[in-house]
């Protein structure tokens, strides 16, 4: 009998290595034939590998993982990854598709797993009504990142997005800081930025990005500049003049 194959769709490097080596341990004849990171990359590798399964991230670059999805009707199973359980519960109870929550259990991947190997001896659902309906619910739902996974040394953290108090770019990688904590995640500071909630976090000057809500005191340096004294940190943070009229009113 062929092994079965599949891609994995996920933005998140980390998500994405977590789902990879969970498959590898619990369903090591399943043959991983491609990692990508937005849904353009999704679709060319559903066109060059024709997978038996696709995991696909609900929201993507490029791409959002319904698109794909759409793409992916009637060639190949799909697993959608979300944050969001309501999406979870209205994919499962179509029957058409699985899920799999971020972030990421163990117990609920094994699920997946026994229902994927019982699909995969029919062909393909078609996905076109499903996913018109994931469609209409994505709408409604917020599209921000409401949570992070963030590495600390071998084991990974979950920090929601509401304890952040600052962002700052760090070469290639941008430091995420809470009231206690420090990170370092494997993203740029721009393309974090395109996923936080504009009403809560605003940009400061070019390489930082400042939850309003962690904002303690505004000072004005003997310069005039603006400093920023944050909830529980020692840090003062510039705002630069191209951003400085954000606090006009305070």
């Amino acid at each position: 009998m062929t092994a079965p194959t599949a891609i994995i769709a996920e933005d998140e490097l980390l998500q994405r290595t977590e789902i990879r080596a969970a498959l590898q341990l619990h369903w090591p004849q399943l043959q991983i034939k491609a990692e990508v990171s937005d849904g353009v990359q999704a679709m060319q590798a559903l066109d060059r590998h024709a997978p038996d399964v696709a995991f696909l991230d609900i929201h993507m670059p490029g791409h959002s993982g319904l698109d794909v999805a759409q793409h992916a009707s009637g060639k190949s199973h799909v697993v959608f990854i979300t944050a969001f359980d309501r999406f979870a519960v209205s994919a499962f109870e179509c029957g058409a598709v699985d899920y799999l929550l971020k972030p990421l259990s163990l117990d609920r991947l094994r699920v997946t797993i026994a229902r994927l190997q019982e699909r995969l001896r029919d062909p393909p659902a078609d996905l076109t009504s499903l996913v018109g309906l994931l469609k209409e619910a994505v709408g409604a739902e917020s599209r921000y990142l409401k949570w992070f996974t963030v590495p600390k040394g071998s084991e990974l953290h979950v920090v929601a997005a509401a304890e952040i108090a600052f962002l700052r770019a760090d070469n290639k990688y941008t430091s995420v800081a809470t009231r206690h904590e420090n990170f370092l995640l494997n993203s740029s500071l721009k393309d974090l930025l395109e996923k936080l909630d504009p009403a809560m976090f605003w940009q400061v000057h070019r390489s930082i990005v400042v939850n309003v809500g962690a904002i303690d005191t505004i000072f004005r340096s003997f310069r005039g500049a603006l400093e920023l004294k944050l909830k529980g940190r020692d840090d003062l943070l510039p705002v630069s003049s191209t951003y400085a009229h954000r606090f006009k009113h305070f």
